[in-house]
């Protein structure tokens, strides 16, 4: 996200900013399909600070599913912005849909499935009550 903008969390969807890293571009002169990987996740741990006030860092969840459908390539200069939006929730599984954008054209859209788990055994756990009330 630019510093200094806010998020947008009207209605469903989730909007944010990502910034386009030197690192990011490949010997094509465009944004690496792997990092695009990257940007779904920096825009999960968005979502989850500002609605949920708290870090993925800090949550038992693993990523259980990843489908990326490219549209068009992201330029190195490119303004890079995604809408996020919840899936409605399983009892251990939160599906996220995404769409990503380049300078207002649709270059990607993604989803991801999100399984909350119990780190002593692994095996997954219900979403707590307190973020479901939150997700409807």
């Amino acid at each position: 996200m630019t510093p200094g903008t806010e998020p947008d969390t009207t209605a469903d969807t989730y909007d944010v900013e990502i910034d386009v890293r030197l690192r990011d571009i490949d010997f094509m002169g465009h944004v690496n399909n792997a990092t695009y990987a990257t940007y779904l996740e920096q825009a999960r741990e968005a979502y989850f600070r500002d609605v949920f006030d708290t870090s993925l860092a800090d949550l038992d969840t693993v990523l259980a599913h990843l489908e990326i459908n490219y549209k068009q390539p992201i330029e190195a200069d490119a303004t890079v912005s995604i809408a996020l939006t919840v899936g409605e929730p399983g009892t251990a599984s939160l599906p996220l849909t995404y769409e990503i954008y380049a300078d207002e054209s649709l270059a990607a859209t993604a989803t991801t499935v999100q399984v909350f788990i119990d780190s002593s055994t692994g095996d997954s756990r219900p979403i707590p009550e307190t973020w479901r009330s939150q997700l409807d």
